[in-house]
């Protein structure tokens, strides 16, 4: 359990819904188009290394994961590639962005439990209509207090979105799977961090978990969250 928690903010993408399976799969074809033109293992490490070069220009998301894509695949062809690789790569692309939303094991618990006692935030990073799809199409959209879609998690990203709904940091636990973006920056300006792995993980996001913190907890799944916040006597 733990105490004076007055807000409860969950992440999106893998805590609440799967998300990371879709990229994996996609990634998977990307390797098979060009099985012809580079080894699965190369591929992975130049579209990771396109991925990390390009954040600061497509930000997070599936569009930018494309657009990383066709960059590698131009790259390890020497612009050889064939239209119809990019054609598939550009309607792999598309199809992720239909894919219908799918919640996870107790999500909707953890979040109604949570909103019958506390406020509740959804912060979640990535391209804004596709945030705002999914989240429309989960049906949890009702139980959030604010949704803040943003372009990256950091320390001062926090600060601010939990000023803007009248948090103080020392009163939020933070929902989520990603030690990286979801957990660590909040512990470090003194809230809570919930960490509720995902059986995938992007290796961008990877971190070490901070082990002994006392403001640190790890979840098995979202359905140990109720008892962990319920109001104290």
């Amino acid at each position: 359990m733990v105490k004076n928690i007055t807000t409860v903010a969950f992440d999106a993408d893998d805590t609440l819904w799967h998300n990371e399976q879709f990229f994996k799969l996609t990634e998977a074809r990307f390797a098979e188009l060009l099985a012809d033109y580079a080894e699965r293992g190369h591929l992975a490490e130049r579209l990771l290394a396109a991925e990390r070069r390009n954040l600061g220009q497509y930000g997070y998301g599936i569009k930018g994961f494309m657009l990383s894509m066709i960059e590698t695949a131009l790259e390890v062809t020497e612009q050889r590639v064939p239209g119809s690789v990019i054609q598939e790569i550009i309607a792999a692309g598309q199809e992720m962005l239909r894919h219908p939303i799918d919640l996870l094991p107790h999500a909707r618990e953890a979040v109604e439990a949570a909103a019958a006692s506390h406020k509740v935030l959804l912060i979640t990073k990535g391209d804004l209509l596709d945030q705002e799809r999914k989240l429309a199409q989960s049906g949890l959209g009702d139980l959030f207090d604010g949704v803040e879609i943003v372009s990256e998690k950091s320390p001062e990203t926090y600060r601010a979105v939990f000023a803007r709904h009248g948090s103080d940091a020392a009163g939020v636990l933070m929902v989520g799977n990603s030690l990286r973006s979801d957990i660590l920056p909040v512990i470090d300006i003194g809230g809570w961090g919930a960490f509720v792995p995902y059986h995938l993980s992007w290796a961008l996001e990877h971190a070490e978990a901070p082990a002994g913190h006392p403001r640190f907890r790890e979840l098995p799944d979202l359905g140990e969250l109720p008892a962990m916040i319920a109001p104290g006597d």
